[in-house]
This record gives C-alpha cells, sequence and structure tokens, in this order.
C-alpha cells in the first residue's frame, strides 16, 4: 500500500507481521503488530526473522544492501560505505572496539569492510550509531551499474535552500548527511576536533543511538537524564572537568520533555561549550532554537519526507551562535556530500510540503493528546504541551504547535499495554513522523537490552508512543478509544 492509502488502510493485523511500511522497496518501517511481535525481533527468534526482512535501515541492513556487501566481500563478512573516508573509520573503529581485523577495500567503484564474525558485531554498531550508511537507492544503483552524476548536485542544492528558509541561516550553513544519526555523528567530529579528549554530555533522557554514539565513538558520553535539576548537575558536573559540547533533543523522545535552554545557555556559553540540539520530535516548523543552539543536528526521515520512504539528515551551523566561524570551518573542513541523490530528490520534493503537513500534524496531535489525558483508562500522557512546558514555550514559535508525537501509559499497564497495543488499528513498527499514523511500545523497541536501566531513569518498559497522522482526527480517536475498551 502507498503511504496515502495507509491513512485509510493501516498494517496493524497479526497477519502482515514483518511487511513494509509503507509497500514499497525503500520503506523504512515495517510491521510489528503484536507486542510480543516486538519482543520476538528483540530476541531474533528464528521465527520472526522469517518474517522480517526489512526494517529501519541502520537496525536491519536491507536486502540490496545486503546483496552489495556480497558483491564487494564475497563470502566475507562485509557491509558497503558511502565513501572511502567512511569505509576507513568503520576498519578503525572494529579494530578498536573488537581487536578483530577489519579492511576497507573496494570494488568496481563501491566501498566496503570486510571483517570476521568476531567483528560483525563492532561493524553493525558503526553502521547503526554512526549512520554513515549506504541506502537502498545507493545499493540499487551501484547494483545496476549506475554512478553518481553531477545533475545529482541539483536536489540536494535546492534541499539546502528549503533548511535554510526554515533556520534562518545560508544555505552554506547547511551541511546534508545521509541520516539523521549522521548528522549526529558529524556534529559530534567537530566538537572533538575543537575540543579533543573531553566527553560530552548528553541533556535530558535520550534517543537510544544519541547516546551510544556519544559513549562509543566519541570521548564519553555523561548522561544528566533528571531534567528536574539538570541546571544544578551541568554546573556542578562543569566544575569539575571540562567537556567538549552538550547534547540535548528539543523535546526528548519518549518523555517529551526539553532542558530549559533559558537557563542553561548562560551556563554553557560562558564555558564555551557548544550545544548540538536535536529537533526532530518538534521540527523547525515549531521551535526556533537559533538564540541557543551552536548546532542543530536533525532527520529528514521523520516529517520532512513523511511517507517513510527516504532516509536523510542535516547539519546546520546556527549564524547567530558566537562559535559560528569556528564550527562552520570544522564541518566545511570535514563534509563530504553522502546523500545520495535519488534519495536527496524524493526528500527535497516532500520538504515542499512540509509546513503545511506540520500545521496538520499539530492540530490532530493536541485533539488526540488532550482526549487521551481526559480518557479514565489513560494512567499518563506525555505530551511537549504539559512536559516541563515553560522550557518549551520558551522556544516555541509564535505560530508554532506542540507536534505530533505522544507517549502514554495505561492503568494496569501490564497487563493492559500489551492488550492495548495488539488491538489498536493504526501502522505500528519503528520510526515516526509519518503522514500516517504510527505506533510502537517504544522502551521495548528501542532499549530491549537495558529495560532496568531505561526504568531507572524514569521510562517504563510498558510505554506505547504514538506518532499522530494525518487521517481524518475523529475517525483516528475512535480506532484509538476501541483499543483503550480492553
Amino acid at each position: 500500500m502507498s503511504s496515502d492509502s495507509l491513512l485509510c488502510h493501516p498494517v496493524w493485523r497479526a497477519d502482515q507481521l514483518g511487511k513494509p511500511i509503507p509497500d514499497s522497496p525503500h520503506a523504512v518501517s515495517m510491521a510489528l503488530p503484536r507486542w510480543q511481535d516486538v519482543v520476538d525481533y528483540e530476541e531474533k527468534t528464528p521465527a520472526i526473522q522469517e518474517f522480517v526482512k526489512t526494517g529501519y535501515p541502520r537496525f536491519v541492513v536491507h536486502p540490496l544492501v545486503r546483496e552489495l556487501g556480497r558483491r564487494v566481500g564475497g563470502d566475507r563478512t562485509c557491509l558497503p560505505f558511502p565513501s572511502p573516508s567512511a569505509a576507513r573509520l568503520a576498519a578503525a573503529y572494529v579494530n578498536r572496539a573488537s581487536r578483530a581485523p577489519a579492511e576497507a577495500v573496494s570494488r568496481e567503484g563501491v566501498w566496503g569492510v570486510i571483517t570476521t564474525a568476531e567483528g560483525s558485531v563492532a561493524l553493525k554498531d558503526f553502521w547503526q550509531h554512526t549512520g554513515l550508511i549506504v541506502s537502498s537507492r545507493q545499493a540499487e544503483a551501484c547494483l545496476a551499474g549506475r554512478r553518481a552524476k553531477p545533475e545529482d548536485d541539483e536536489p540536494r542544492r535546492v534541499l539546502r535552500r528549503h533548511l535554510a528558509g526554515w533556520y534562518d541561516c545560508a544555505e552554506d550553513d547547511v551541511f546534508l548527511t545521509p541520516t539523521g544519526m549522521a548528522a549526529q555523528f558529524r556534529a559530534l567530529q567537530a566538537v572533538r576536533r575543537r575540543c579533543p579528549d573531553r566527553p560530552t554530555v548528553q541533556l535530558g533522557f535520550p534517543y537510544v543511538d544519541t547516546l551510544k554514539l556519544q559513549q562509543k565513538l566519541g570521548d564519553g558520553g555523561i548522561l544528566l537524564y533528571n531534567l528536574e535539576r539538570i541546571e544544578a548537575d551541568l554546573k556542578s558536573l562543569l566544575e569539575r572537568e571540562p567537556v567538549a559540547a552538550c547534547f540535548g533533543e528539543i523535546p526528548g523522545n519518549p518523555l517529551l520533555g526539553s532542558a530549559d535552554l533559558r537557563r542553561i545557555s548562560p551556563i554553557i556559553r560562558k564555558a564555551r561549550v557548544p550545544l548540538v540540539a536535536d529537533d526532530v520530535v518538534a521540527t523547525p516548523a515549531n521551535v526556533d532554537l537559533a538564540p541557543y543552539a551552536d548546532l542543530v543536528a536533525t532527520s529528514l526521515t521523520k516529517f520532512v519526507v513523511g511517507t517513510a520512504e527516504a532516509m536523510g539528515g542535516a547539519v546546520i551551523c546556527n549564524p547567530r551562535s558566537p562559535l559560528h566561524g569556528e564550527l562552520k570551518a570544522i564541518l566545511r573542513e570535514q563534509h563530504e556530500d553522502l546523500l545520495w541523490g535519488e534519495d536527496a530528490a524524493v526528500i527535497e520534493v516532500q520538504a515542499r510540503g512540509f509546513v503545511e503537513r506540520m500545521r496538520r500534524h499539530n492540530a490532530s496531535g493536541l485533539l488526540l493528546a488532550e482526549r487521551l489525558r481526559r480518557h479514565p483508562a489513560i494512567a499518563r500522557v506525555w505530551y511537549p504541551k504539559w512536559e516541563f512546558s515553560e522550557a518549551y514555550e520558551a522556544v516555541r514559535r509564535p505560530d508554532g504547535g506542540w507536534g505530533a508525537l505522544i507517549t502514554f501509559l495505561p492503568g494496569d499497564a501490564p497487563s493492559r499495554s500489551p492488550a492495548i497495543y495488539n488491538r489498536l488499528e493504526v501502522c505500528k513498527g519503528p520510526s515516526l513522523g509519518t503522514a500516517f499514523t504510527l505506533a510502537c511500545p517504544f522502551t521495548l523497541l528501542a532499549h530491549y537490552t537495558e529495560l532496568d536501566w531505561a526504568e531507572s531513569c524514569g521510562v517504563s518498559r510498558y510505554l506505547i508512543r504514538i506518532s499522530v497522522g494525518l487521517e481524518d482526527p475523529e475517525d483516528l480517536w475512535r480506532r484509538i478509544e476501541s483499543a483503550l475498551a480492553v
């Protein structure tokens, strides 16, 4: 089914397990219709492997990408990479993290990293955490013998223009990347280049790979998860040791609270510590981070694309930052245009309708969040309008909303969350920001191997997260309300 048809005909039934969402060779989500499907997916049970052939591309290597890896590496463990430097970085990481041999190789103009079974976990970690991946479209082109063309630059140029308008910056302040995590990685490289051998700080409970990236590919990532006391914790930390940067999501995922940048900014600016902000959940249509952020690392895969059929990201070098010249020079020096031209073309077309779509997302998100908050079956709802609302209001644009991501916890969650999730007649799988509503048991999906740790940070394993789409909101509410009646 196309992205549009999913508005009325969601992929939610048990017999649709593993179906790509949408029905496209380049889909970035797949159906996990039942709670147990998510558990089996995380446990990698043989039964689930039979059905799940594609998925979110950083977590499930696409069949076309696997085939390209086989073409480069033969019968050896191999993943392709979008450039020689990306392959060399991956090989060096595998050597360092696993002590297994790893080699960057090239065949017919395609670069890859070959390693042993012992190095395969580290290789996959690099792929997942850095987002320096080969997209399904790029793999398809390489397998067909097609190479990058000069005309590929045009959609990238137009896409940079869109982003420059949203972020009120020059087009050359925009650095495109193949994924949102690659934007985080490039920002991390830049701040480490500026201040080597210093850890970075994560402000608020993070999206899983944001912290893993800092911990595994940086000089250590220090988590300050408690937003209630984050200002005091940050002051205390900076008195003890120098840091390279602070990373923060505005708002966070999945608890949708925000660190108060009005209070944090004077502390870190005095110490000349850059802030790398992630606005993926709110989007630049809703928030303006220019008074506080030095870099914005964002994903275009989510709300900008909207159809879940392309991956992309960007680092924005904020012209209002006192560190603008310093950071931009580093970013310019390290930058490679690794966003594949065919992906850029898809993203650029979708970007034309992004702002108007967000207005609709905002309206439906608020309506459903308010109704869930009043529903007797719900113990707690997380939404930016209520979670650390003053911090969010300080960056919300005058015409901006609170977005379309809602997290909720039912009463008697251990027994009722699985039943409610199973009954939800919406698409169910990884990702967010789609034109069609997309739900998942977020903590299970993102933190399955560290559930106790997540709960110690206040993130229940029984949360259900909904990315509200563009369906008729009354029809969507009827479907949700029906699922809650278990």
